[in-house]
């Protein structure tokens, strides 16, 4: 793991310390001038400087300018920790292009500088900062606001984010930081709650070069507590007083903070309690949960860097226009990519940062009292994150894509789980609980995690890998009540999940007490989750809208009828497309408040009559919203709609002849099937005979099962019921959004059946769905999206069957660096492993002779060649992802 992060940002600021501008000296022929080329004029000039900063310790120095004329602010950018000056020059060039004066330097014990390493040491790394500022003040080119005291902002992650943090509470010269993943108190960070992390402590002091070359008292600090498992209070006041938090009260510049979702090193509480305390002094505060961190996954260098040039010209250039984003901004995970497999990402903002607590939700869980055991040595241990393995992708990248990867063992942790919440649950923030501790030993350490849970049990997924160790002390013969404080998460639990609250006894990062304890554990309360962002409703018992969604779907239908009476100013209806089905042209929708990022965009394409149309993508494609703009329920921004010539709108008469079923139908659990659809359509206002009642549940299938009361049916049932409801009217194009969510495998086949009976009398079905193996066996023709733009559409056939693809059997799996010379032969666009061989994409000039000849000359094992037949090859070709 690369603590250095290269090219992402932090800024430093501390109180006013104007020292002698004589105490920093330049050593001779260290000062040469170098251009360094940009893409625009005027290029980038690097000087580089050994400075004497005193005691003996010698900074390795550059300083970037560009163009000439005014004087101009001065930016300090401090790498992380095992790095040096290095790994922040392109983004030193860039702010330097943008009309900063840049300094950046390697701390004490890193690159070229000397001295030992003081953890950011008040009297050693920080002072160092003041004197850079000194020097800063002496330039003809910095802008000053006081003889002394230059206009000047810090920027830096991890280690140099701290750095900022601690310059900004030590000097008062420093106007603006932006600090990137990094701690507000150190000995939090690594002995949290009383237990040592031991595998990021011993990652810490390798990156450093070994205990030597820390400060002795450092070394010292870490030798005993590595040693004896346990941190103490002397080791935790020395990392305080090294920390942020120690000058926090006197932070007052306006603050940036970039914080890690996946970083099991400096989680997202840390950027929580730096944002009150300054925003408590003060002054303006934004926060940036980005979706990399220590742990891996995406920094989004190109985005935050983009923001912090922004603060910068807002807060240090008095650019009134800067625009600086919003208070808090959480990044989102969507899926995977198009070609690259890289996750895709969505930011969600709000005007006000919410804290880790905001509108709290009590879960119910469920679970009697349990014992379990922590093994002599703490020995084997349960696996949550795996510092030191992040790089760009890591386990907690997994876990964001739904992928479980941690591993408990049985008789060494208590699990408490709740009933399957009834809708979608955004988590944001650090969920409590309350448990009653009881143990064999005086002390005990747990680690607490929240996992989400599938429907059966199955993939419990942790989100972003993260846990929390607890250590109780003075438990006594009675036990001791707990209350857990958990991981800051931003985690969307899907309906039909459940959370699952567990207490391990060990964690691979963590020091447990190495000798033999019994624990026993009982909930003491519910499981509180915080939903500053995305609430979606009550998630225990009946949900609210098993009583009023009928009725107001009701009064929905009425109302589109009585308006769909009216005048509208619709385009007239084009009979050249009367008995088409569905035609979209230029379809396009943005992201609400954006100008830029779009949901959909100019997507054309036309459905014919008796089709059942497939429509694919992978998260985040756009197809739920177009699905909903084709039921006129919300607006696009650009393009046309037309379903049997006539334009959609809101009300469009022609919606009568639309049926659809998107996110579910609520129904009145004490009413039969039947009574529940003879309610919805009466309401509805059309005439009884217009239902075709008998008909839609004919093909629905439900059989003596409509005169039981809906509460009896299985999930399969009512989903079947709505689909029912949804062909009322029989409508001649049928919409379907996932109508095979939550079910079974007899149940998939029987909705399959649905869908094709359905079509099988001249109408048209157009269902979207995640389940490819269905698709290809139910639609006549596919529509396949990525980022809301149409990839491909046609026949089934014609897509499955591409020639451009080809299926290479070999007798062994294909080693990914023979994968990547497959993907660079001449005429191959790409190369994928299969279980069974490679999946060989040709450009326009590839062809399978070619290829066979090349496999050959690549000594690859070729067993067979063919055109791939399978829709999740079509798919994984198309959108660059395993379906």
């Amino acid at each position: 793991m690369d603590l250095r992060l290269p090219r992402a940002r932090g800024l430093l600021r501390g109180p006013r310390r104007i020292l002698s501008a004589a105490a920093v000296v330049v050593l001779a022929g260290a000062g040469t001038w170098t251009a360094v080329a940009g893409d625009d004029p005027p290029p980038v000039h690097r000087a580089d400087r050994i400075m004497a900063v005193g005691d003996g310790v010698r900074l390795d120095t550059s300083y970037f300018t560009a163009g000439s004329g005014d004087r101009r602010p001065a930016v300090l950018l401090a790498h992380g920790f095992g790095g040096s000056k290095a790994d922040v020059r392109e983004q030193a060039e860039d702010l330097a292009r943008d009309g900063y004066a840049v300094l950046t330097w390697s701390a004490r014990g890193f690159g070229k500088s000397t001295g030992k390493i003081g953890l950011n040491a008040p009297d050693g790394e920080v002072a160092d900062v003041s004197r850079l500022i000194d020097w800063l003040a002496e330039r003809p080119e910095i802008r000053l606001d006081e003889k002394g005291d230059p206009r000047v902002g810090m920027a830096g992650a991890s280690y140099g984010g701290a750095v900022a943090l601690l310059a900004a509470g030590h000097d008062q010269r420093v106007d603006a930081i932006a600090p990137a993943i990094t701690y507000w108190n150190l000995s939090d960070a690594l002995f949290p709650n009383g237990v040592l992390k031991k595998l990021w402590a011993g990652i810490f002091v390798n990156l450093g070069g070994g205990c030597e070359r820390f400060e002795d008292q450092l070394c010292r600090m870490y030798q005993r507590v590595a040693e004896s498992g346990k941190p103490d209070a002397e080791a935790a006041e020395l990392l305080g007083r090294r920390s942020p938090q120690a000058v926090g009260d006197r932070i007052s510049v306006p603050t940036l903070l970039t914080q890690g979702q996946t970083d099991s090193l400096f989680p997202l509480d840390h950027a929580d309690r730096a944002a009150r305390a300054i925003r408590a002094n003060g002054a303006p505060v934004a926060v940036d949960w980005i979706a990399g961190g220590h742990d891996g996954g995406d920094l989004e260098t190109d985005r935050t860097q983009a923001r912090v040039g922004a603060w910068f010209d807002r807060y240090l250039k008095d650019d009134e226009s800067a625009g600086t984003g919003p208070d808090f901004r959480v990044s989102r995970t969507l899926g995977t990519g198009s070609g690259d497999g890289e996750p895709r990402l969505e930011g969600v903002g709000a005007d006000s940062y919410p804290g880790l607590e905001s509108e709290p939700r009590a879960i119910e869980l469920r679970g009697r009292e349990q014992s379990f055991d922590n093994p002599a040595g703490a020995s084997p241990p349960a696996v949550s994150a795996l510092p030191g393995i992040g790089g760009s992708g890591g386990l907690s990248q997994l876990s964001s894509l739904g992928i479980g990867v941690s591993l408990e063992f049985p008789g060494q942790h208590a699990a408490f789980e709740s009933a399957p919440v009834r809708e979608d649950l955004r988590v944001t923030g650090s969920p409590t609980a309350t448990v009653h501790v009881k143990s064999t030993e005086d002390d005990a350490v747990l680690f607490a995690k929240v996992y989400d849970v599938g429907p059966g049990g199955t993939q419990p997924v942790l989100p972003s890998q993260l846990v929390t160790p607890v250590r109780v002390a003075d438990i006594g013969s009675g036990g001791k009540d707990v209350k857990i404080t958990l991981p800051a998460i931003d985690h969307e639990v899907e309906r039909g999940h459940r959370l699952r609250l567990v207490l391990s006894s060990t964690d691979l990062g963590y020091a447990s007490p190495a000798a033999p304890a019994t624990y026993t554990v009982s909930l003491k309360g519910d499981l509180r989750v915080p939903t500053a962002l995305g609430d979606t409703g009550p998630t225990a018992g009946l949900p609210a809208w098993v009583w009023w969604a009928p009725l107001a779907g009701a009064a929905v239908a009425a109302a589109l009828l009585l308006t769909a009476r009216r005048r509208t100013t619709a385009p007239p209806p084009d009979p050249a497309l009367a008995g088409v089905p569905l035609q979209i042209t230029d379809l396009t929708k943005r992201y609400a408040r954006s100008t830029d990022r779009y949901a959909v965009r100019d997507l054309s394409l036309r459905v014919e009559q008796g089709q059942v149309l497939g429509l694919l993508g992978p998260n985040g494609a756009g197809k739920t919203t177009t699905l909903r703009m084709l039921m006129g329920l919300i607006t696009p921004d650009g393009g046309e709609i037309r379903v049997f010539g006539h334009a959609i709108a809101p009300g469009a008469p022609v919606l009568s002849r639309v049926g659809a079923f998107v996110e579910g139908a609520g129904f009145l659990p004490h009413l039969s099937g039947r009574e529940n659809l003879e309610l919805y359509w009466r309401a509805t206002g059309r005439p009884p005979g217009d239902a075709h009642l008998d008909e839609a549940l004919e093909i629905a299938g439900l059989g003596e099962a409509l005169a039981r009361a809906v509460r009896t049916y299985s999930q399969g049932m009512r989903q079947r019921l709505a689909i029912a409801q949804a062909m009322l009217g029989l409508p001649d194009l049928l919409i379907l959004d996932e109508p095979t969510n939550g079910l079974d495998p007899p149940q998939i086949r029987e909705m399959r059946e649905v869908m094709i009976r359905y079509a099988a009398a001249g109408r048209t079905v157009i269902v979207s769905s995640h389940l490819l193996a269905e698709v290809e066996q139910t639609c006549t023709h596919l529509v396949v999206m990525d980022h809301g733009r149409l990839v491909q559409a046609g026949p089934v056939g014609e897509i499955v069957g591409s020639g451009d693809t080809l299926l290479v059997g070999t007798p062994e799996p294909v080693d990914a660096p023979l994968v990547e010379k497959v993907a660079a032969l001449p005429g191959v666009a790409s190369a994928t492993a299969t279980d069974t061989g490679l999946l060989v994409r040709l450009d326009a000039g590839g062809t399978a002779r070619d290829l066979i000849a090349e496999l050959v000359r690549l000594d690859v094992p070729v067993e067979s060649v063919g055109p791939h037949r399978r829709l999740e090859d079509a798919f994984l070709t198309l959108i660059g992802e395993p379906a």
